[in-house]
């Protein structure tokens, strides 16, 4: 039961709502074996049993009562009267109970669904605070899986099964007891046949796990598959390759139906076996007491005897639905390890709860033999430069020399293995993290926006922005020209990832929303690589509006626009080859020279 501790843990905080419905429930139970009871004086009357014979056979006070009434009755040749006060008698028993099991759902339903949506709200949180580096091992359609798939399955097969978790071991328990007190003899008989009932169902449902975990990764699968082809349309109908994901995408989906499939087939065997069980041992039961019953080794006359049958098979069904329930949670089991997984997964980069917060940066950013690693990887190795308040660096390098690694320390995306960056002095890792990254604005190669419109792409982050506020940064960015020519302007939606604009314009947006932020500290991945040389032309020029009297820390592919930066450092295998400005580096006649040769700039 540990892997279920979580869910658990949530229960706490419905305490008063869980005992309402434990009282619910109790009162429902009785009411439910009361109805069944009454067909005790029922089956005397229609047995004609004397009033000598009932004060013989084992019963409580209130049924002793009951049946000296319904005797006196009977003797008074009122037996029809007698036979509609016990038939009012089992509806009104049948009345409250369903009742009180409608309170004990109405209870419990919101406490179930509550479960569910802190379980989905933890997720999307925990995602949001793990460190980016996690997920360049996590496909992202596996990380939508959990999600979706692992949650709903959590929430059918665990949080759905909670009702059962209390309901129907109370029913069997109180049952039992009223078995016990009519005939301790033949109820010990009946838990001695019990437990093989449950190893045989066990057995089956103890594989379950095995085979759930199966159609979860292989439902990350498909997800990824799907995630994959959305995004790369363009290529795969460029480079014919339809055919081909088409049978990748059919053998991942045969996959996964048999997997389901066996995960069907055991989990529904669960149900027809348990039932079987249940009428087997109910037909043992009918064979050995009856002969008890006839041999009188137990006062029992055969009116008790059926009603204790029927109160018997009053605890088949909570058996039943226990087996079905303990099946569905070996199923759960699965998704809650693979939810778990995320849910467990270290926050290497953690916000510091005393740390400081930073207002305004006045001073410099400086590396101190920073070095950086990436499990038993080395990305960076003993960095360390200054960049002063105000000035320009640019990072130039081969792909895979840690050009963008080395940007992403300064916003903590990744914390250093070993070193130390300082912002005015002052180790990053002693800010608060919130207030050290609202001092700072990124614009990537990739320009990531969102399905909304225009304004609130553009005033993401920044709370009570009016209009003019975001139309002044988006001619700073030079975008309002081509945002005024939509149809509706600012508030235009833009689509999945901004698919309705071209790239150019996505990119000017980005940079609209840097100037919006106004951060101190900037930091350019790359931001005109991808553009066509129109595009680049009036991204490059916003980018330099943007760069007006700021700290900027450059990404550059294209070397062009680094030439007036006041310090470009060269990267080469994580490590600092050369540094200066560009008539300094050229002169050097190194690796810097060689990549000015190759894009022809001089």
């Amino acid at each position: 039961m540990k892997r279920y501790s979580r869910i658990f843990s949530y229960l706490k905080e419905f305490k008063s709502s869980i005992a309402t419905y434990v009282v619910t429930i109790l009162l429902s139970i009785v009411f439910s074996v009361m109805s069944l009871a009454m067909l005790f004086p029922f089956l005397q009357l229609l047995f004609g049993v004397n009033a000598a014979t009932i004060t013989t056979v084992k019963s409580n006070a209130a049924m002793q009562w009951i049946n000296n009434y319904l005797t006196n009755l009977i003797q008074s040749g009122d037996s029809f009267f007698a036979l509609s006060i016990v038939c009012v008698m089992i509806v009104l028993s049948i009345f409250l109970k369903n009742l009180f099991l409608y309170f004990s759902m109405r209870t419990l339903g919101p406490v179930k669904n509550s479960i569910t949506n802190r379980l989905r709200r933890e997720m999307y949180e925990k995602i949001l605070s793990l460190p980016i580096s996690y997920f360049t091992e996590q496909r992202k359609g596996d990380m939508m899986s959990r999600m979706t798939n692992d949650v709903v399955e959590v929430e059918i097969s665990v949080i759905g099964t909670l009702e059962g978790w209390l309901k129907d071991p109370m029913a069997i328990v109180i049952n039992l007891a009223v078995l016990f007190y009519i005939s301790p003899k033949l109820t010990i008989f009946i838990l001695l046949c019990l437990p093989i009932m449950g190893f045989v169902i066990g057995r089956v449902s103890r594989s379950l796990k095995k085979q759930s975990m199966k159609v979860s990764e292989k439902s990350g699968e498909t997800f990824s598959t799907i995630d994959e082809t959305l995004g790369g349309l363009r290529v795969i109908k460029a480079f014919n390759v339809e055919k081909k994901l088409i049978q990748k995408f059919n053998d991942i989906s045969n996959e996964f139906l048999q997997a389901r499939n066996q995960v069907g087939y055991k989990r529904d065997l669960a149900s027809p076996m348990s039932e079987l069980m249940g009428v087997t041992i109910f037909a043992g039961i009918l064979w050995f007491g009856g002969r008890l019953v006839l041999s009188h080794e137990i006062a029992m006359n055969g009116a008790l005897f059926l009603t204790y049958m029927g109160l018997f098979y009053n605890i088949i069904d909570p058996a039943k639905s226990i087996s079905t329930a303990f099946s569905n949670m070996q199923k759960g089991a699965a998704a809650i390890e693979r939810i778990e997984q995320v849910l467990k997964a270290p926050v290497t980069v953690d916000e510091n709860p005393n740390g400081q917060k930073i207002e305004t940066f006045n001073g410099s950013i400086e590396f101190k033999n920073v070095c950086f690693s990436y499990e038993d990887t080395a990305i960076l190795k003993n960095i360390s430069f200054k960049i002063e308040k105000g000035k320009t660096i640019a990072l130039v390098g081969s792909s895979g020399a840690g050009k963008s690694t080395l940007a992403d320390l300064v916003p903590r995306f990744h914390d250093a293995t070993s070193g130390e960056i300082l912002v005015d002095g002052v180790n990053i890792k002693d800010y608060s993290l919130h207030s050290l990254r609202s001092l700072i604005s990124i614009v990537t190669q990739e320009p990531i926006l969102f399905n909304d419109t225009i304004a609130n792409n553009i005033a993401l982050g920044m709370e009570n922005t009016d209009m003019d506020t975001i139309i002044e940064a988006a001619k700073i960015a030079n975008a309002d020209s081509f945002i005024c020519k939509k149809e509706k302007g600012y508030d235009t939606n833009i689509g999945d990832r901004g698919s309705k604009l071209s790239g150019g314009e996505r990119q000017r947006m980005t940079i609209a929303r840097a100037v919006l932020k106004n951060p101190p500290i900037l930091i350019l991945d790359e931001a005109t690589s991808s553009l066509d040389t129109e595009s680049e032309r009036l991204v490059q020029d916003a980018i330099n509006n943007l760069m007006t009297n700021r700290t900027s820390i450059v990404i550059a592919h294209r070397l062009s626009t680094i030439r007036h930066a006041d310090e470009i450092i060269v990267l080469h295998r994580g490590e600092i080859a050369e540094r200066g400005t560009h008539d300094q580096l050229i002169k050097y006649n190194g690796i810097y020279q060689k990549l000015v040769e190759m894009q022809e700039v001089r």
